[in-house]
């Protein structure tokens, strides 16, 4: 299982890029999977609904299983979230893990960048950073790797690919 991520600012274009790479390397038949991580406490789950009831009432973890699809949910209770390794290490068998967020982590990554945020380019600062995709490329300055337009999706897909060597 390889791992890459997609890293950047608040409203940099993070989300919208990891949707268009996972549906474009998806296509390809890579089977990837993604890893999110939120800063603000986030529920999946709705009020009243018989599994929040179960998580409600003190249940330590919730699993949800449709026709379509299963959820497990976990309550920390006051733990300290997981790690990215030990939440890629609950995931099912993949080809690739993309990871939304975990800035600060080592692994590889491409940093999304819009100039409107006005924040710096964290890759100056991080050598962990492989490429950039910003939506002003030819205004970017950075030595460190390539330097993509935010929308070209195919060609960061490609230098992920090639990056991780999956194919």
């Amino acid at each position: 299982m390889k791992l890459y991520g997609v890293a950047g600012w608040k409203n940099s274009g993070k989300t919208g890029l990891v949707e268009r790479l996972v549906a474009d390397i998806a296509a390809q038949g890579i089977r990837v999977s993604t890893v999110k991580h939120a800063h603000a406490g986030a529920d999946i789950d709705t009020p009243g609904t018989d599994s929040f009831r179960h998580r409600e009432a003190g249940a330590a973890e919730v699993m949800l299983v449709t026709p379509s699809r299963w959820a497990l949910m976990s309550e920390l209770r006051g733990k300290p979230e997981p790690s990215l390794a030990e939440a890629i290490a609950r995931l099912g068998p993949t080809d690739l893990v993309i990871a939304e967020g975990w800035k600060r982590e080592g692994h590889p990554k491409v940093e999304a960048h819009r100039a409107v945020t006005g924040h710096p380019l964290i890759a100056d600062a991080d050598p962990s950073i492989r490429a950039v995709a910003s939506d002003t490329p030819d205004e970017v300055t950075w030595a460190g790797g390539p330097i993509f337009d935010l929308d070209d999706t195919a060609a960061i897909a490609r230098f992920i690919l090639a990056d991780v060597g999956v194919q």
